[in-house]
């Protein structure tokens, strides 16, 4: 068999393994949305969760989820932002640099029960946070930190060397280059990677099962004291997300209708996390041509 038809075949080959990926995922969006969507209301959207009775909704799990999100990234996007500026910028080679790698590299192949179970030791009961968004928002952020802070150094150690050099010849000190030239020729990238993060947070289950707890009670929405635990705002009570919703709803098997909100819940998350993921590549492209000038 010569080399052009050995081409083909590897290239007929390739094109089928990428076919059927695609198909297995198009498949199961669509088997998702197809079995849900049909379970979906303004109602269902908005209304209050029932443990034992048919026709609740998922509005308190919906807005846990979107403030759990918020929460995290506050802590997060600060801490995965200056290690990630550290190791590409300023860390030297030797073993310390080589250790904070290896360690990056561990957490992030940790499993997601694990990094609960550490929640649950930690933030639960050492700091007697209790199940609670803080809880939460603290092992999701140890669960996300290393993806995270590898984003930002590979953005960074992708902007080439030369506009560090412009910097300083222009008599910009290096920390100064770093956060008026480099930082912002890597933002479209940084900015990718925190949106997709956005996502795999918004739809973690396993590690808030035993940090942000179980329960979703009713919040009273005139009461802006965050101290309070029926406080919207408050990051000290416990808050089941819309993912710990499907889990609980499955496992426990209390509600009538608990097919058809399983159903509807899950294709709500799709939806969203699918929206993540498009919005990465859309803003991640818009910053681009913005800072670049590129069309």
């Amino acid at each position: 068999m010569n080399a052009k038809k050995l081409d083909k075949l590897a290239t007929g080959i390739l094109y089928s393994i990428a076919g059927i990926i695609v198909a297995i995922l198009a498949s199961l969006i669509l088997f998702i949305l197809l079995r849900g969507l049909p379970h979906i209301s303004w109602h269902f959207l908005t209304g209050q969760s029932s443990s034992y009775e048919a026709g609740g909704g998922i509005g308190i799990q919906l807005y846990n989820s979107f403030f759990l999100l918020v929460i995290t990234l506050l802590i997060s996007i600060p801490l995965s932002t200056g290690a990630g500026i550290y190791l590409a910028e300023y860390a030297k080679k030797g073993p310390l640099t080589n250790f904070i790698r290896t360690c990056i590299e561990i957490l992030s192949s940790l499993p997601s029960v694990v990094v609960g179970l550490f929640g649950y030791l930690i933030f639960v009961v050492q700091f007697q946070y209790g199940f609670s968004i803080i809880s939460g928002a603290l092992a999701l952020t140890v669960f996300n930190l290393p993806q995270m802070t590898r984003n930002v150094e590979d953005s960074l150690l992708h902007v080439h060397h030369t506009q560090r050099e412009a910097g300083l010849a222009l008599g910009l000190s290096r920390w100064e280059t770093v956060f008026y030239v480099v930082v912002p020729e890597a933002l479209p990238s940084i900015v990718t990677g925190i949106v997709l993060a956005s996502g795999r947070i918004f739809g973690e289950a396993a590690a808030l099962i035993y940090t942000a707890g179980q329960s979703a009670p009713a919040l009273d929405w005139h009461n802006w004291n965050p101290l309070s635990v029926t406080s919207p705002i408050s990051i000290f009570r416990q808050s089941e997300t819309l993912a710990v919703h499907i889990w609980k709803v499955n496992s426990e098997g209390t509600i009538p209708d608990a097919t058809l909100v399983s159903a509807g819940s899950a294709a709500v998350l799709l939806v969203f996390i699918l929206l993540f993921n498009l919005s990465a590549r859309f803003i991640g492209k818009r910053l681009h041509s913005r800072l670049t000038a590129a069309k």
